[in-house]
């Protein structure tokens, strides 16, 4: 049995001796964790953006910090027939990804302006109202019947199309909901592009919108329980800087993320328009940046790449977008994503582990004491759960003792360049166990699950290729 207590620094010092201490050294390296990283557009909404400038079945394990490969695409691609799905367009880039123990992201749209049934034909042959738009059509949307010319929007409130969008939610959550797998998926299923917004498409007034909308992320809700959705700034309008978001509000009183996909899509002052909107996000729920196409950016003189880091600072992103060619972005903002992959999401840096050197194991050993100090030298806390472990290892590399600390976790620490809590301390109390061998041994450090599996990959050397990072050793001295 284990009795743990908080305590401050001051209070571990003052009650407490150690002959053994282990001190971290962030050492800079780029780590890939879950819930955080760069995100590859290997499908931006056209399917040949952008994983088709890769080589077959490159995974880009080689652009530093890329962990989460970004599928967005229209649903009809994927439901072409009512009832018969298609997700082979999916399952083939994200294979690779996992293989490497990366993740996925999702994002199935209902509206897009590249053809003409982003939403499946046969949803309006059933019965859906909808109307045909020009994109950027002036003061209203350009109505044709010629439907092999302009593409079709939904009516986002139809009853016949929410009730087939129902059922494609339903297959679509029973497939990836609760995968630890899935990062996250956007609510993506109303608006162009899935971005909530049809300003530019069939520009629905916006009292239809305040009532559809959160219908839209109920819908969501129902089917996505465990896996985190996320949906995009532009829900309250575009270009809104009142400070007031409703729907938005309602999104994050649901649990749901939030992106903002505006970053450098015009030039400065404004590079984004919603850091106010992270503000309200990222101290609970992650968030989810993605830039401008690449070759839009430059050409309308908006890209920068100092304010490509300044974005990921300001709104203590998880998720930062690679949103054009790959290996052109790499080659020519190098720098900037180098930066922006040490920083993005959480890095745990242990500051200080203490332990005795010695301890009386057995029927006649004694409770010991350990202390724990954390800093986080990412933009934004860890939002799963996180626990600190101690491992022991023999020589041949075998466990032989597991101290796990299932009751200090690091979710919810903030960066320390936040100036809350920035540091984390731990002062944990272990009956002594009946080990299986005396001696001395290896002590390794992880963070991870409550039983000690390890998660986390930490920024300091040691790894033992199971993210348990050696720190010092432990000698055990059975007593009978």
């Amino acid at each position: 049995m284990k009795r743990v207590h908080l305590a401050t620094a001051a209070a571990i010092a003052a009650t407490t001796a150690f002959a053994a201490e282990f001190r971290g050294v962030d050492d800079g390296r780029v780590l890939t964790n879950p819930g955080m990283g760069l995100t590859m557009h290997y499908y931006s909404n056209v399917p040949t953006a952008y994983g088709s400038e890769l080589e077959p079945g490159d995974d880009m394990a080689w652009f530093p910090g890329c962990s989460v490969c970004y599928l967005r695409l229209p649903w009809s691609m994927l439901e072409p027939e009512e009832g018969v799905y298609d997700w082979s367009t999916v399952d083939t880039p994200a294979q690779r990804w996992i293989a490497r123990g990366g993740q996925i992201a999702l994002r199935f749209t209902c509206s897009e302006d590249w053809m003409y049934y982003a939403t499946p034909k046969w949803v309006k042959e059933a019965g859906a109202k909808g109307t045909q738009y020009r994109l950027w059509a002036g003061k209203g949307p350009v109505r044709t019947p010629d439907g092999k010319t302009l593409p079709w929007d939904p009516d986002f409130g139809d009853p016949v199309f929410f009730a087939k969008l129902e059922k494609f939610l339903a297959a679509f959550a029973a497939r990836y909901d609760g995968r630890p797998e899935v990062a996250f998926v956007d609510i993506g299923s109303y608006g162009l592009w899935g971005e909530g917004h049809t300003f530019g498409s069939s520009r629905v007034p916006e009292e239809k919108r305040a009532v559809d909308i959160p219908r839209h992320i109920d819908l969501w809700c129902k089917y996505f329980r465990r896996t985190q959705l996320v949906i995009s700034d532009d829900i309250d309008g575009n270009a809104n800087q009142s400070g007031k978001y409703p729907i938005l509000d309602y999104a994050r009183s649901k649990g749901v993320a939030w992106r903002d996909d505006s970053i450098l899509v015009e030039p400065p002052p404004r590079s984004w328009y919603h850091a106010d909107q992270a503000e309200r996000y990222w101290r609970t729920l992650p968030v989810v940046l993605e830039h401008e196409h690449y070759w839009g950016s430059v050409h309308r003189k908006a890209w920068s790449q100092e304010l490509l880091v300044k974005s990921v600072e300001d709104m203590h992103a998880s998720y930062m977008s690679i949103h054009g060619k790959p290996q052109k972005l790499l080659d020519e903002n190098r720098d900037a994503f180098g930066k922006i992959a040490r920083r993005l999401g959480y890095r745990f840096v242990p500051q200080t582990v203490a332990w005795p050197d010695a301890v009386k194991v057995g029927k006649g050993g004694k409770t010991f004491e350990v202390s724990f100090s954390f800093v986080n030298h990412g933009v934004a806390p860890c939002y799963g759960d996180a626990y600190p472990c101690l491992t022991a290892k023999d020589a041949k590399s075998r466990i032989i003792a597991v101290l796990a600390d299932d009751g200090f976790n690091l979710k919810g620490l903030m960066p320390d360049a936040s100036k809350e809590h920035a540091a984390k301390f731990r002062l944990g109390r272990f009956d002594a166990p009946k080990f299986p061998a005396s001696g001395t041994f290896d002590l390794y450090l992880s963070v991870g699950k409550a039983d000690g599996t390890p998660v986390y990959e930490l920024p300091i050397g040691g790894d033992d290729g199971h993210r348990r990072y050696k720190i010092g050793s432990i000698a055990l001295d059975a007593v009978k």
